[in-house]
């Protein structure tokens, strides 16, 4: 009871904020022009679009949920974008961290995990996606490398299905992340970090022109990392190099060239502990946070190369024609220990009274895989009669391959006083995995429509799926997606839309009984109404949905190398989400998260809150000082899985710190994660696994900027 009041207060407090600082904002507008907030101008700088550098916290376009440069504002879809000024502020050190503060995210789904971004999205595992092309496939970790967020310029969380665009996009949504890209500009920076758990960091990000005329531009991101963490013997070490270069050999046309080389060398921080000694009482004590039941030499390592580019050019006012492709191959060498917590789900099968002796897998795998995207594209703008059309036709192509061997081995050791070495049962010998193979072709037609003070998106679009793996027959399978969208924007900068989106997205890999996956389906309704006038800082989403899907998959309780399938699902949530600036000199970020989640799916608790600050402000007459802080709420919930129940995982609340100073030259930086250092766990699987949450993370940096 205590916790349900505590839930409606903090959900009070939050909306009643909300209501305040946009009543705020519109008395600002239209009372007291003079305390319009600061803004910084640069007569250099490039016009925002949705995939240039943005100041603040606060985007105006988006490209992720139409393919085109639409405002947010005349988006009939709920969009997060996180900006680059966000990902800097919050210190946020991966992907999982840069989604601390967007609404309708779940950005710790598996908490600290070193092999591997875990999030949800409206229930369901987004697909990702670099610069309009997919990144993350299956493969349960072995097929891609962690993104680096000093690599990106935003990150565009599109909420609910996006197959009309995407054809890979899941019913959750997608996870568009926009890459660095050569600025006319010349902006350089090095910087270095230190951390807990030894972290070291060194870091580049060099771009401008390479002529007078700005015909040729470049940009070389770079960065060098040693680090532990806070599992023992479990580091996370990193070297990335990112060039790309662009041609502008005239006013319609670029090309940038794109490359990436990053190396990996980590291993597993999740242990996959049992429900007793974690989240549940153990006659020998709760096991320590940084307990390693592995060997030392285990590892997770993996090489990523990539190449690729963006094309665009306008044969006129009306015609452009655009083209984004991307060649990337990944090599992973997994071999660690993970615990057996299944044979006795939540329990110590091989030690049910001592509950000291854990049975631990040794699994060892080689995994190759290469992708292959291609996205063409033709953006058109014509009027037929006092209808305004933005006509986007495409095709789209990817493959992926994917190569594998491993093995497996099966041990104990005495979790509360390992010895490592005794009873170790190394891999000596691997098994060739059947190759797999996915090729995906799809035919896209959106029509975004303007009248008067109406706003229509119409879109349909064709896939066929092949999948197939060594020595069976290939699976064909072919779908139509469609969206529909309608919103009506007012003058005082509200507008009320409503939208229909369906997804189809076909899935690569197999069953523990090597059946090849069925594709993915979603459909969802949303209705919703955005504030966003013009010369306000305030941005501001409400929005409900009803979301189904069919063909999930989800961990299989009887071997989690593995995924299985489930039927229908369904799930419906309610989201509000706040940017503005209070004054001329307090940021605002705020979120509220609800979601009903059908009892088949995982993960997700009933409620979310967040909100972050950042003031700016002066000691002793200098200026260029900052303050932010930032509260994350989530409510408690227990997973099922086949009928099985895990364990009812308590609420928590965790503290976020930020101190800067910057200058024109220097930006020195403090940022506390998990302040208080709270121990906590993402979740508890009903399977038998408890996951644990990430410790306190102190990092100190420093960048000069030349």
């Amino acid at each position: 009871m205590k916790r349900t009041l505590a839930r409606r207060k903090a959900v009070s407090v939050l909306v009643g904020c909300m209501a305040i600082y946009m009543q705020q904002q519109v008395v600002a507008q239209t009372t007291a022009q003079g305390s319009l907030p600061e803004v910084r101008v640069d007569a250099n700088a490039e016009a925002e679009t949705a995939t240039s550098p943005v100041i603040g916290y606060r985007a105006k376009n988006a490209v992720t949920a139409t393919k085109t440069d639409t405002p947010l504002s005349e988006t009939p879809q709920s969009v997060t974008i996180v900006t680059r000024d966000q990902i800097v502020d919050q210190g946020a050190t991966n992907l999982q961290d840069a989604l601390n503060y967007a609404a309708g995210v779940r950005s710790d789904a598996y908490g600290l995990d070193s092999r591997a971004d875990s999030f949800l999205v409206r229930g369901s595992a987004p697909t990702g996606y670099l610069d309009g092309l997919q990144m993350f496939s299956a493969g349960w970790y072995t097929a891609t490398a962690r993104p680096d967020p000093y690599t990106l310029e935003r990150l565009e969380v599109l909420r609910g299905p996006a197959g009309m665009l995407f054809g890979a996009g899941t019913a959750g949504g997608v996870v568009n992340m926009v890459s660095k890209r050569p600025q006319q500009q010349a902006y350089r920076e090095v910087g270095v970090q230190f951390g807990s758990f030894g972290r070291k960091q060194v870091q580049a990000d060099l771009t401008g022109p390479l002529t007078a005329d700005g015909a040729w531009s470049y940009r070389l991101v770079a960065l060098q990392r040693k680090s532990d963490t806070q599992v023992d013997y479990v580091p996370d070490d990193r070297s990335l190099i990112m060039p790309s270069l662009t041609w502008r050999p005239n006013a319609a046309t670029s090309l940038t060239l794109q490359g990436l080389w990053q190396k990996d060398k980590t291993g597993s921080t999740s242990q996959f502990f049992p429900w007793q000694g974690t989240l549940l009482p153990n006659i020998n004590g709760p096991l320590p946070l940084n307990r390693f039941i592995g060997e030392p030499g285990d590892g997770y390592d993996t090489e990523r190369k990539s190449f690729g580019w963006l094309f665009e050019h306008k044969f006129n006012d009306q015609w452009t024609f655009r083209q984004n492709l991307r060649l990337s191959r990944t090599f992973n060498d997994s071999h660690y220990h993970y615990g057996d917590s299944f044979t006795l789900p939540g329990g110590w099968g091989s030690d049910p009274f001592g509950q000291r002796l854990l049975g631990r897998y040794n699994d060892k795998s080689l995994t190759w895989t290469r992708m292959t995207g291609i996205d063409n594209h033709v953006e058109g703008h014509f009027n037929t009669g006092e209808v305004r059309h933005t006509l986007l036709v495409g095709a789209e192509y990817s493959r992926q391959r994917q190569d594998k061997r491993e093995g497996s081995t099966y041990s104990t050791i005495d979790a509360y006083n390992p010895v490592y070495g005794l009873g170790y049962v190394p891999v000596t010998e691997l098994t060739d995995r059947p190759r797999t193979t996915q090729r995906n072709a799809g035919i896209y037609l959106q029509d975004q429509m303007k009248w008067n003070n109406w706003i229509f998106v119409a879109g349909l679009r064709h896939d066929r799926s092949t999948a197939a793996t060594a020595g069976n027959d290939s699976e064909t399978t072919s779908a139509n997606s469609g969206r529909l969208g309608v919103m009506y924007t007012l003058p005082s900068g509200w507008s009320p839309y409503l939208s229909f989106t369906q997804s189809f997205t076909p899935q690569t890999g197999t069953d523990v009984n090597g059946t090849l996956f069925k594709p993915l389906r979603g459909e969802q309704v949303e209705a919703g109404v955005k504030y966003q006038p013009d010369g306000s800082t305030t941005s501001f989403t409400a929005s409900v949905y009803s979301l189904k899907e069919k063909n999930r998959i989800v961990s299989d309780s009887t071997n989690p190398n593995y995924g299985r399938q489930v039927d229908a699902t369904k799930n419906k949530g309610l989201e509000l989400e706040l940017k503005t600036t209070v004054g001329r000199d307090f940021d605002l970020i705020a979120n509220y998260t609800y979601i009903d989640v059908d009892r088949k799916l995982t993960d997700m608790p009933r409620n979310q809150v967040s909100v972050w600050g950042k003031y700016r402000f002066s000691v002793a007459g200098v200026t260029g000082f900052s303050a932010g802080a930032g509260l994350r709420y989530m409510g408690g919930f227990v997973d099922v899985d086949s009928g099985s129940v895990g364990p009812r995982l308590p609420a928590v609340a965790l503290l976020d710190l930020m101190l800067a100073y910057e200058s024109d030259k220097w930006r020195y930086a403090l940022n506390i994660n998990n302040a208080a250092d709270k121990t906590y766990f993402s979740t508890c699987l009903a399977r038998g696994d408890c996951w644990y949450g990430a410790r306190r993370s102190v990092v100190a940096s420093a960048t000069y900027r030349f």
